[in-house]
């Protein structure tokens, strides 16, 4: 029933009951007068309900606009050579490359108590020491539910490829205790953004012990760290980050493909809803082989294909991309056990029997696991994520559902990836659901307009 009638029947039957000896209702009346009764009181309401909209479009306060964003509203930031939220169309460096003799020569001063530290990856030691302050501190998800559990062996591949800085993996110590309570790394990779490419650090891994947090270390480690990249001659980085600061260069969000339904539901990783359990376990059940003819791991003799596909597909695809030489190929992509996962498509032979031909596709993935902060039962959430891929004779879904394949009979939980390179053509045949984590990426000293999440081919594992 519309408001008008809702409020016609209740004026026509209050004024007509509230005199003696009338009918209660217009149904009372005789048939003659009905209609034009009923004209009468629908008169009376359509005008009162506009009376009524009138005054509340008075008394409604007007919608306060959203405060414009602003770099000088951060109060570190805005010292940064960092890109404003108002200045989306620039191009180029925002201030110029430094001399030796504008660079800082010493180190920042911390805090009482507190001393820099080298962090060795090489040394069992150390790496476990980093290893075990970022599995209590570093990055969990807004209920506190889950924790990234990055294996030592993980952190040697990320924070050791070719040409890495050893100054660069930088920590904080207690002086009386020697112990690692701080850290922020930086590896080198090359960046193109548009048609400029530069060798810049991505820097990552920042976190500082949840006790220590009020001393305000994380300021002074990213100056440290940018002294130290200064020092090499190098004024650009690359960054991500959950949180939004000036200026996301591209703001991109996750998605996420259960391969373990029942585990996701027993964490609270997803909730199934009125769906009933067996509609939904069927849905996500995935076959035990890839059916892609040819398709197989990368191997070691695969890496000048493999760094050519690359280098062919994102000059043309991407404005923010990451460019590789043999040797990060090598290191990147070369399958590691319970690590990296890279696979291969290979054309058809040429001939019946023949030989394969040349590579054609590929795709990748590694391991991150998370911590099931709480759990009962449950100690590690096995999360596969999305790492670079190449689709030129394979459709990119096809060649994504024999990642999925893999990572499922390796006994993942989950599939993650964001929302960049040509992942959106996939989503949906997939069955991959958008998740509530977005993710930002920055660059410092470098101003670009804002990149679309599908001209984006950088991932920061």
């Amino acid at each position: 029933m519309s408001d008008v009638n809702q409020l016609a029947n209740q004026i026509g039957q209050t004024s007509i009951a509230e005199q003696e000896g009338v009918p209660i209702s217009i149904n009372d009346l005789p048939p003659q007068m009905q209609e034009a009764a009923r004209a009468t009181v629908e008169n009376v309401a359509t005008q009162q309900l506009a009376d009524i909209k009138d005054l509340l479009s008075v008394l409604q306060p007007a919608a306060i606009p959203a405060k414009p964003e602003k770099k000088d509203d951060h109060k570190f930031w805005k010292t940064q050579p960092v890109q404003d939220f108002d200045d989306p169309s620039a191009f180029g460096p925002i201030e110029a490359d430094k001399t030796p003799e504008e660079i800082r020569p010493e180190p920042y001063k911390l805090p009482a108590g507190f001393q820099w530290s080298d962090v060795d990856m090489s040394n069992d030691e150390q790496s476990k020491e980093l290893y075990e302050l970022l599995s209590g501190n570093y990055v969990e998800d807004g209920d506190a539910y889950f924790r990234f559990d990055y294996s030592r062996e993980f952190l040697q591949w990320a924070l050791q490829p070719p040409g890495f800085v050893p100054e660069w993996l930088v920590g904080i110590r207690l002086i009386n205790t020697g112990r690692l309570v701080a850290f922020i790394s930086g590896v080198p990779m090359s960046i193109r953004t548009n048609e400029v490419t530069h060798r810049m650090p991505a820097i990552n891994f920042l976190c500082i012990h949840k006790k220590l947090r009020s001393k305000r270390l994380a300021p002074v480690l990213i100056k440290e760290i940018t002294r130290r990249v200064h020092q090499t001659g190098i004024f650009q980085a690359i960054y991500t980050a959950g949180v939004r600061i000036p200026r996301p260069v591209s703001s991109v969000s996750y998605y996420h493909r259960p391969l373990n339904y029942q585990k996701l539901m027993d964490v609270g990783f997803v909730h199934p809803g009125t769906q009933l359990l067996s509609s939904i376990l069927r849905q996500y059940r995935l076959p035990k082989t890839v059916a892609l003819p040819h398709f197989r791991p990368m191997r070691p003799e695969d890496v000048p294909q493999v760094t050519a596909l690359w280098a062919d597909a994102s000059a043309t695809r991407y404005n923010l991309t990451a460019e590789f030489t043999e040797e990060e190929v090598a290191h990147s992509l070369i399958p590691r056990d319970k690590l990296v996962y890279t696979y291969v498509v290979e054309a058809p032979p040429a001939t019946a029997g023949g030989a394969p031909g040349p590579i054609t596709d590929m795709v990748s993935f590694y391991s991150l696991p998370s911590l099931c902060l709480g759990h009962p039962v449950h100690r590690t959430l096995n999360a596969a994520y999305l790492y670079y891929y190449v689709s030129t004779a394979t459709p990119v879904a096809d060649l994504v559902r024999g990642a999925l394949i893999e990572a499922s009979n390796a006994g993942f939980d989950v599939f993650n990836c964001l929302d960049i390179m040509t992942n959106s053509e996939f989503f949906s045949q997939l069955d991959f659901g958008v998740g509530d984590g977005t993710l930002n990426f920055y660059l410092y000293n470098w101003a670009m307009p804002t990149v679309p999440g599908g001209k984006v081919s950088v991932v920061l594992p």
